[in-house]
């Protein structure tokens, strides 16, 4: 099956280092192969970029975004719709790739595909709606106003653990501001990267557009860094690890460039003694497996008011002991692989400092073997009793790692759900109207994501999506995300006979 969606994504022997559509060069430098973590057979092998195919490309998205700033933006937006419909036709084939190259599960390949259909669709409204403001002038005969210009070309940088939808966040909202992007996906999910290539840069061929417009380059960290300090690249959007994005940060800082920061995450639930169960145990558990813990997202701690502690943490165990590991491809699993074997490592090592600092590990933990988990990269998701002052909970393991905290007040839940480095998607459970309102005002949760009743992950397209503190202060997406994309201009026209200076100013000659 997996063959027959490369053949079809038109990828099936294509090895490029870099590329505007479907121009492909043989870079110099070391290839990438991509195993997936599912049965840990290779996928392909991809030639990273060069010296001179990084040039070439940078050339090339200068060149096309000569073109594309000049097109007004709602046939900029009708471009966009086209790729919608594109990825639409493709959803089946890109998201078992997805799946199979990452490890999610095959509903959640599909699901990051719809992802990008309704980021598309969101891009095409967006195309009418860029929006300056008018103001009225202290100055007679006189008008203000402000508009948005495109900024030029854009970087993107992407994570392993969502390869295509978080690319499409930042491209499908940069191209209808009127700008290019270039596009450096993770090594370990290149040829998920590959098949959206292919699909946006036929809707441009057959638009007689330039296909500079949509740019991908293929390399390492040391390529990541390269994007980070060229000054031709006014906006590098970023997204991975905080040790990455403040690496990535200081470098676009140091040249006054802009950047977006997609970080870490360290979520957490707050369970009211009034929560409705009912929601609880399903929001939990996805929250915490979905995707192999690997989301920034995921919900990695479970604060339970004392009254309910028992209950809740015997609904868990339960719940956990029905989930279903093996190849995500197949429909009835609901958890897959981690995406290598250092993860596992790194999952096992949190298991271990978590019990060294007085956890008790309530079930799972267990590293997976024998011939359905072949690739050596499948876990049982874990749930561990903690201490309330243990370090370990303050930190970010990219796995299916759960830990349950109690709680007495509410003020002393929210202190705890704030006392991270991190600061991105946070949620309580209650049917309490006050502990609701009380947790999204300023002395509630100090993420930028806050919900009621439903989990941490799985956020809309609509809403602008990115946290604070070590999360890095980014927002993408929804709402009006698109201003980061774009170089605000305020103008003044006089359209009087005379020349009156602000705020009173006399000068006469």
């Amino acid at each position: 099956m997996i063959s027959e969606s490369l053949k079809a994504l038109g990828i099936e022997s294509i090895n490029p280092g870099c590329s505007s559509g479907t121009k492909h060069w043989k870079g110099n430098a070391e290839m990438i192969s991509s195993h997936s973590p599912v049965d840990g057979q290779s996928i392909g092998a991809v030639h990273t970029a060069g010296e001179s195919d990084y040039e070439k490309i940078i050339s090339e998205a200068q060149n096309a975004f000569a073109i594309w700033r000049n097109t007004p933006a709602p046939k900029r937006g009708e471009i966009v719709r086209q790729m919608g419909d594109a990825l639409r036709k493709n959803k089946d084939h890109l998201g078992r790739l997805v799946s199979y190259e990452m490890g999610k599960s095959l509903q959640e390949g599909w699901g990051e595909v719809q992802e990008m259909i309704d980021i598309c669709d969101f891009a095409v409204g967006l195309s009418r709606q860029l929006y300056g403001l008018t103001m009225h002038s202290e100055r007679p005969a006189h008008r203000m106003y402000e508009q948005y210009h495109p900024l030029g070309v854009v970087g993107i940088i992407s994570a392993f653990n969502f390869p295509v939808a978080v690319w499409s966040w930042n491209a499908m909202i940069a191209w209808v501001c009127g700008n290019t992007c270039i596009w450096k996906p993770s090594e370990k999910a290149p040829l998920s990267a590959i098949a959206c290539q292919q699909i946006i840069s036929e809707v441009l061929i057959n638009n007689q557009l330039p296909e500079g417009i949509s740019c991908l380059i293929i390399g390492n960290a040391e390529l990541g860094k390269r994007m980070a300090s060229d000054s031709r690249i006014p906006l590098i959007s970023a997204t991975g690890s905080t040790r990455m994005g403040i690496a990535v940060g200081t470098a676009v800082a140091n040249r006054l460039g802009k950047s977006l920061l997609e970080l870490g995450g360290n979520n957490a639930i707050i369970l009211s003694e009034h929560a409705d169960l009912n929601l609880v145990i399903p929001a939990v558990v996805f929250g915490a497996v979905g995707t192999g813990g690997q989301r920034c997202t995921t919900t990695r701690r479970l604060i339970i008011h004392k009254t309910i502690y028992e209950k809740v943490k015997d609904k868990l165990i339960a719940a956990y002991r029905q989930l279903k590991i093996g190849n995500p491809l197949l429909t009835e699993n609901h958890v897959g692989p981690l995406i290598d074997q250092q993860a596992v490592q790194q999952f096992s090592h949190a298991i271990d400092q978590a019990q060294q600092q007085g956890g008790r590990l309530l079930c799972g933990g267990k590293h997976l073997t024998g011939d359905a988990y072949a690739s050596g990269c499948y876990v049982e998701p874990a749930i561990i009793e903690m201490p309330k002052q243990s370090s370990i909970v303050k930190e970010e393991t990219f796995a299916p790692i759960l830990y349950l905290l109690t709680y007495e007040n509410l003020e002393e839940a929210i202190a705890l759900q704030n006392d991270v480095p991190q600061g991105l998607s946070s949620s309580i459970f209650t049917l309490n109207m006050r502990e609701a309102e009380q947790f999204l005002s300023s002395a509630g949760s100090d993420c930028g994501i806050a919900n009621v009743n439903i989990g941490t992950s799985g956020a809309e397209i609509g809403g602008a999506f990115g946290g604070e503190k070590a999360t890095g202060g980014g927002r993408e997406s929804g709402s009006d995300s698109w201003k980061a994309y774009m170089r605000r201009q305020t103008n003044t026209i006089n359209y009087g006979t005379a020349l009156p200076l602000a705020q009173g100013i006399r000068f006469e000659l």
